[in-house]
């Protein structure tokens, strides 16, 4: 077995898979930016790494500072969770030719064929699986978008290569909307995944998401550990994730999951892996009846690493998978066959997150948990990595843990969900906690006849304003406010990038100055606290011109920039184009002028009230 595991991530899914190497007697390494400095994943390692400011692409996304670090750590494996560098196949491919480092995943070129898209549909074809109709080569003219829609009908769905969860997908509703859905498509592409390739599908109105847990190994073991229903969604992000599906007979669940092996053994991968699937809904059904076999159900994508909800299969099958991981990527054969996989009751995942449901899910801006007290009892599994007393990190993504519920059937999981939901006391952010405690009293979603559409075109989002009233937070405390009111005397020291942890904290002081750096290249951190300004972006331009300012309403990238200074432009205007949790938002001129200042540029961080423009 491996002797020590670098995790290529953060926050909970680091914890989640330090604690499974720590029970195979592996020892860890953790990477950390600066934001990420006191972060609960580097607590828990073994030892730590600083791999550059908070900004991911400096960081988390820095390939060769996170190899330079698992070199310093004599670390022999590297596991990249999700997110981040998980399904980036160069990066693989410059592990698996390191020296000595053992990449936990599927191979480079297994990643990359799976993980483009019109690759992974010609595998699947080859391979027996039903897929959506579409193309299977890249498309580049908007001419192609319409000809499609006029063969298949409308609406379209154009997805980047090598997007996921909602990224890089745009739906076209007509001819008339070819062109821009390409274009921003395209863009997302680039910006997410240095890659603006893009495909066509027909897009289904009705869908239920269902997706495949599969493990395979070098010896040619294919198993599957069951299926996962993650159909409530918000904007193609999934909220509630559960095992196994309340919708599929039995005969379909098969059906799907020898689909998923098959589609797998042809495109000979290995390590863990998730075949997603899309099954059409009969909109005629009740919550007493089920899809047959006879329901349609297509190939989607497959996810080339361990996904966010593996915690369902988990719980229901018994298998940790992170384990199986580790063991596979050691050359271990899979110990159990396909008979030996049981589904044992019914699991949930509550993914929750900073953000406030009644706002549009609008995530937080700063804050500290002044209380974290997560439920417990038997059936609930907490994955986080935080602590009371903690500040959010708002730098990257808003899911900061994961609650799972484990019963003997679905029917008391609901229940059971309710009571611990309602233990969990969280107070200093807002979270969707009020939103979970609403939909396990929806009666579309315990009833399980539900879709992906169900959140976005059903809901009525008054219910959601009045769960946050119910059962939210009375107040949050202002990040102006704790930074008025927390002193700390804490020390990082650092040297040659490793990180190490001074037990020197005091609170109530003034704080002790701290030095770039001293005679023994070691270098002292003392905790930041937040400013208003953004990362070198838009907050810390100084206003030049005088005129209407147009601030940031949320932490983000800037994907595009669409006006210059001196430009006239007219109400409604796109001015630019904001990326913040996964989704696309047009930042419009509210009246018409003269830009003045351009305050920020493509690709820039901002964050909440940082200046954009101004406008006279």
């Amino acid at each position: 077995m491996f002797e020590k595991v670098l995790v290529a991530n953060r926050g909970e899914i680091a914890v989640r898979v330090m604690r499974a190497c720590e029970e195979l007697g592996i020892g860890t390494v953790a990477i950390y930016s600066e934001a990420d400095k006191h972060g609960g994943h580097v607590r828990y390692a073994d030892e730590a790494y600083n791999v550059g400011p908070a900004r991911a692409a400096d960081s988390y996304l820095d390939q060769e500072a996170i190899l330079d670090a698992a070199r310093q750590a004599d670390a022999d494996a590297i596991h990249p969770g999700y997110g981040f560098l998980a399904e980036n196949a160069d990066f693989a491919a410059k592990v698996q030719a390191a020296e000595d480092i053992t990449w936990v995943g599927p191979s480079a070129d297994s990643m990359e064929r799976m993980g483009e898209k019109t690759k992974a549909r010609k595998v699947m074809q080859s391979a027996d699986v039903p897929i959506v109709p579409g193309t299977t080569d890249p498309v580049e003219d908007a001419s192609e978008v319409e000809a499609f829609g006029d063969d298949h009908g409308y609406p379209v769905a154009i997805k980047a290569e090598g997007g996921g969860g909602g990224r890089g997908m745009k739906v076209v509703h007509g001819p008339d909307e070819a062109a821009d859905q390409l274009e921003s498509a395209k863009r997302e592409g680039e910006a997410y995944f240095s890659n603006d390739s893009v495909y066509l599908e027909r897009y289904l109105e009705n869908p239920r998401h269902i997706e495949v847990q599969i493990i395979a190994d070098e010896h040619g073991n294919v198993r599957h550990l069951g299926e996962r229903d993650c159909s409530l969604q918000r904007r193609h992000q999934k909220v509630i994730e559960e095992g196994p599906s309340p919708a599929l007979a039995d005969e379909l669940r098969e059906k799907i999951g020898e689909a998923a092996r098959r589609g797998v053994r042809e495109a000979e991968y290995v390590n863990a892996g998730t075949v997603e699937f899309l099954v059409e809904e009969d909109t005629e059904r009740t919550g007493d009846e089920v899809l047959g076999p006879d329901a349609n159900f297509y190939f989607l994508e497959v996810n080339t690493r361990i996904q966010v909800e593996h915690t369902v299969t988990e719980e229901i099958t018994g298998i940790d998978i992170v384990k199986e991981q580790l063991r596979v990527a050691m050359g271990d054969e899979l110990e159990f066959a396909q008979d030996d996989v049981d589904i044992d009751g019914h699991a949930m995942e509550f993914r929750i997150n900073a953000e406030n449901a009644a706002e549009d899910f609008a995530p937080a801006t700063g804050g500290s948990l002044e209380v974290w007290d997560p439920p417990g009892g038997i059936g609930v599994r907490m994955d986080d990595a935080l602590r009371q007393g903690d500040d959010l990190v708002t730098d990257y993504d808003s899911m900061i843990a994961k609650l799972v519920v484990w019963a003997s059937d679905r029917e008391e999981c609901i229940a059971r969900s309710q009571r611990a939901l309602a233990e969990f006391d969280v107070e200093g952010i807002d979270t969707v906690i009020p939103f979970h405690r609403l939909m396990l009293t929806d009666e579309e979603f315990v009833a399980g006849t539900h879709t992906t559409k169900y959140l976005d075109e059903t809901l009525d989002p008054e219910r959601i304003d009045e769960a946050q009233e119910r059962w939210g937070p009375e107040s949050t405390t202002s990040e102006a406010d704790e930074e008025e009111d927390v002193v700390e005397r804490e020390f990082t020291v650092e040297v040659n990038g490793k990180r190490f942890q001074v037990n020197l904290e005091e609170r109530g002081a003034p704080a002790i100055p701290v030095t770039d750096g001293n005679a023994q290249g070691q270098q002292q951190q003392q905790r930041p606290q937040r400013s208003g300004g953004g990362s070198g972006g838009g907050g810390e331009s100084a206003v030049a011109a005088e005129g209407e300012q147009v601030t940031a309403e949320m932490q983000g990238t800037i994907l595009s920039v669409n006006v210059a200074e001196g430009e006239e432009v007219d109400a409604g205007d796109v001015l630019c184009v904001l990326e913040a949790m996964k989704m696309e938002n047009d930042i419009v001129a509210e009246r018409g002028g003269t830009v003045e200042q351009v305050a920020i540029s493509e690709g820039e961080s901002v964050d909440m009230g940082d200046l954009l423009f101004v406008l006279d």
